[in-house]
């Protein structure tokens, strides 16, 4: 039997086969490959390129550098580390994104969310480009091999089918969709596989949706997500792509380790609790929890449809007394179309305090919060220190609990305010 999963296709395809199947040990040459400019990455990357005697990379055009972290540089040495990757970037001949929004971003705004091609990086959330129909996997320290052989040793992972149906109610966004799958699987449910979404809920999802739930994925235990590249998600893309690369689809009889449908209308907004990603419960079980401070962006919800859905909460409104709203943009691009829809102008009206791009929010490099603080987050963790103290709480929510719960400094259910 031919039929493969949308995986399988894509990976047969990088590592020259006609079929590929899960469990098979594959050589494949991926499409694009990512690094951002970080200490214990891209400077390791360019140690072990030294060691293995790989003076260049083979194909620059492939390859995309991205400075998104310590911005702005908050020291000399993070500016000097700042300006390695960039000397590097030139001689290499590769891509650079300096300062222009968060790496797995601007990588989809910059034409390499192709459907059907297939992105590596180190790390784990540019599965988020899965929202176009691509594959993107996290490879952490294994990333080096791309770098210095053009290609990666892996494994085929298993794939799980999620079919959604139906629309998301109002207030409802994808982050709550995520983290519904985690209350109701658990946080292992799709260990070491790939999850695969499809469905006519699934199509109605827009495309940050889609993004926010493919860039958390790793927190079910899984390698990546995508969803099937449907003729609207082919339409937003067509004229950006860095590429032309062969479209392909799931078989209608491919082998899934586990079928799981979700009812859109069903969920319900989602919180996960102190201090694991992976303690999602309803909210409505967690309302009136008193908080100090709020967070907007990241690289899993800062995009133009969260800071819409907390602009229309807070419109007109003020942000209760003592409460601090930090709103982080994803992009720059994002910032500007912000600006623009009079998103922006609504959230510092209501006393929010707005950024330039950066993943330094999110990944613990901004301090926001005391010993004994509590914050409502749309970052990616809320392990302990990730925004300050370690004695302080992170409760990960949607863009419009953020936005709601800024209003009363407690956990607060954002649909009386959107219907």
């Amino acid at each position: 039997m031919s039929a493969q999963t949308l995986v399988e296709k894509i990976l047969a395809r990088c590592a020259g086969q006609p079929v590929v199947r899960a469990g098979d040990e594959i050589v494949a040459t991926p499409d694009f490959v990512h690094a951002y400019e970080l200490k214990g990455t891209t400077d390791v990357i360019r140690r072990d390129m030294a060691t293995l005697g790989t003076a260049r990379i083979s194909a620059p055009s492939k390859f995309a550098i991205y400075i998104d972290h310590r911005v702005p540089a908050k020291t000399p040495d993070q500016e000097a580390f700042h300006e390695e990757t960039r000397g590097w970037a030139l001689e290499q001949g590769m891509a650079l994104y300096d300062r222009v929004g968060i790496g797995h971003q601007v990588a989809a705004e910059q034409g390499y969310a192709i459907p059907g091609s297939f992105s590596v990086h180190a790390d784990g959330h540019i599965a988020q480009l899965g929202a176009f129909g691509a594959l993107a996997i996290g490879l952490r320290g294994n990333i080096i091999e791309a770098f210095a052989r053009d290609r990666v040793s892996m494994v085929v992972p298993h794939s799980i089918k999620i079919v959604l149906t139906g629309n998301l109610s109002v207030g409802v966004m994808g982050r709550d969709v995520f983290h519904h799958l985690l209350f109701k699987y658990g946080a292992e449910f799709a260990a070491f596989q790939a999850l695969e979404f499809s469905g006519p809920g699934a199509d109605a999802l827009s495309a940050e949706s889609r993004q926010t739930i493919c860039g958390l994925a790793m927190f079910t235990g899984a390698i990546t997500a995508l969803f099937d590249p449907s003729d609207r998600v082919l339409a937003t893309v067509t004229d950006t792509s860095r590429a032309s690369i062969p479209f392909v689809r799931a078989d209608e009889d491919a082998v899934y380790s586990r079928h799981i449908q979700v009812v859109l209308d069903e969920v319900e907004p989602m919180i996960v609790l102190p201090p694991s990603p992976a303690n999602a419960s309803l909210l409505a079980a967690h309302l009136g929890i008193p908080l100090n401070a709020g967070y907007l962006g990241s690289c899993a919800s800062g995009r133009v449809e969260d800071l819409q859905i907390a602009a229309q909460i807070l419109s007109g409104k003020t942000i209760k007394s003592g409460f601090s709203l930090h709103v982080v943009p994803t992009s720059q691009k994002i910032l500007s179309e912000a600006a623009s829809n009079g998103s922006l102008a609504a959230l510092v009206s209501a006393g929010a305090f707005v950024s330039s791009p950066s993943c330094d929010f999110c990944s613990g490099n901004i301090a926001t919060m005391a010993a004994g603080q509590r914050a409502v987050s749309t970052g990616t963790l809320n392990v302990p220190g990730r925004m300050g103290h370690v004695d302080s709480s992170i409760y990960l929510t949607s863009a419009a609990t953020v936005a709601a719960s800024a209003l009363h400094g407690s956990t607060t259910d954002p649909r009386p305010y959107l219907s």
